[in-house]
Parts: C-alpha cells; sequence; structure tokens
C-alpha cells in the first residue's frame, strides 16, 4: 500500500466503477467500437490489480447493463463473447491475484453459454482469498430491487405478514453479503448513475472523471482512493466537538 495513504481504516472496502467511454475512445482513433471494448477490458484488469495491492475488498465493475440490449446487435454479440472469453482465458490472472469473481444481475437473461462461464469462474475462484470482483452483467439497479421484492413475495416472510426491514430486502439481492459501496467511480465524462446500484450506493462518495475509460490509469485511480480517505463521511449525522469540518 502507497505510503501516503492515511491507513488502512481509510481505505474502501467496497469500490464501483462505471466504465463509460469505451465506444468514443474507440471512434476518436477511427476505430470500431468493439476495439474500444477490447481495450477497455486491459483497463479493468489493471484497475482491479491496483485495487488488489491497495487491500480493497470488493469490485464491482458495471460490465453490461438492461439498457444495454438496446445498441446494435454486431455490438452486443461481440460483447457477449468478450465477456465468455474473458472469464474463460484469464484463470491465471485471477490465480496470480487472488481474485475472486462473483455476479449480480439477472443471470437467466444472457445467453446459455454465458450463463455457463459466469458460474464457472465463480466455483474456479470460490477459494481464492483477495480481492472479490463483481462483475454487473446484465444488470440494473431497478431490476434487482423488482426483482428482490418478486423473490420476498413469494417467500415465508411474506406469508407471515411479518413487515419487512432492510435486513429482509438485502437478503433477496443478488448477492447479500456485498456490502454497500464506498466509493464510486465514473468515467467518461458524465454525471450519473445510469441504473446502477441504486440501493447499494445511497451513502457512496461519487467521483467523476473526462477521462475515457481505456485511458483511466492506476494514478489516477490512487489519486481518487486517497481523496475518499480525506472525505469526512457522516452518514446523515453530525461532526463531533474537536472533528474536521
Amino acid at each position: 500500500m502507497p505510503s501516503d495513504f492515511r491507513g488502512e481504516n481509510s481505505i474502501p472496502r467496497h469500490v464501483a466503477v462505471i466504465m463509460d467511454g469505451n465506444g468514443r475512445w474507440a471512434q476518436k482513433r477511427g476505430l470500431p467500437r468493439t476495439a474500444g471494448h477490447k481495450e477497455g477490458l486491459e483497463t479493468a484488469k489493471r484497475i482491479v490489480r491496483a485495487a488488489s495491492d491497495l487491500g480493497i475488498s470488493y469490485v464491482t465493475l458495471y460490465t453490461f447493463s438492461t439498457e444495454n440490449w438496446k445498441r446494435a446487435q454486431e455490438e452486443v454479440g461481440y460483447l457477449m463473447g468478450l465477456i465468455k472469453g474473458h472469464l474463460r482465458a484469464e484463470f491465471e490472472f485471477y490465480k496470480e491475484n487472488k481474485i475472486r469473481i462473483e455476479h449480480i444481475g439477472n443471470l437467466s437473461g444472457l445467453p446459455r453459454d454465458v450463463q455457463e462461464e459466469i458460474l464457472n469462474a465463480k466455483k474456479d475462484t470460490a477459494d481464492f482469498s483477495g480481492t472479490t470482483v463483481v462483475l454487473a452483467i446484465n444488470y440494473g439497479g431497478r431490476d434487482e430491487i423488482v426483482r428482490a421484492a418478486r423473490k420476498l413475495l413469494e417467500s415465508p416472510v411474506a406469508s407471515q405478514g411479518k413487515i419487512l426491514s432492510e435486513e429482509d430486502f438485502c437478503a433477496a439481492f443478488d448477492m447479500p453479503s456485498l456490502p454497500e459501496v464506498d466509493l464510486l467511480v465514473r468515467t467518461g465524462g458524465e454525471m450519473r448513475l445510469s441504473n446502477f446500484m441504486l440501493w447499494h450506493a445511497a451513502y457512496a462518495e461519487l467521483f467523476f472523471t473526462d477521462t475515457l475509460w481505456p485511458d483511466y490509469g492506476v494514478e489516477e485511480f490512487e489519486n481518487c482512493v486517497k481523496e475518499f480517505s480525506a472525505r469526512n463521511r457522516r452518514f446523515g449525522g453530525v461532526n463531533s466537538p474537536g472533528d474536521a469540518k
């Protein structure tokens, strides 16, 4: 961990990333949008490795949203193939860095071969003890909340007439053990959440950068984490006497 970080307690436990700008990066270079997605995959590996080196426990990557199906069929097909091929080909990267793979999103809505690769990656990395990389594939924040509500309606909790708590609701999410987002980063110049982690990011510190995702580097990521460590997170409370304002 770099010496200029303030301490282990200041490192975010869970970082979520909206990896925006792949297509624009490619178009600026006269390349097909698919070339930007391929380059973006290499950036994701660098950032995951940097997060692992910093001791960040969870990194969630917005890989493919429920709205991305609206894109051109060629681009969607390429992305599905890239996801499938990456999960199959990068096992040594996961093993070397002790990366554990998890998934959030509507798994049943994905092509069968992509589903199988996701499940295999989760199984093959289940015992790794390093950073957990959560791939948000066919994911939408509203969709996850709606699917959780449907699960609860069909559960014994609903039939017992119990008043639902936040804990009950969280237990019905795609990954109940996933902690709330501490730090959410969006590249590419846009300043919105785009239906990402709507529940989990309720108290996240938000960072937006104009840098397109393929150009996003480790130094910028580390600077973002350093700024996070300097923020005063009150979660709706107030400063105690003597605290920084």
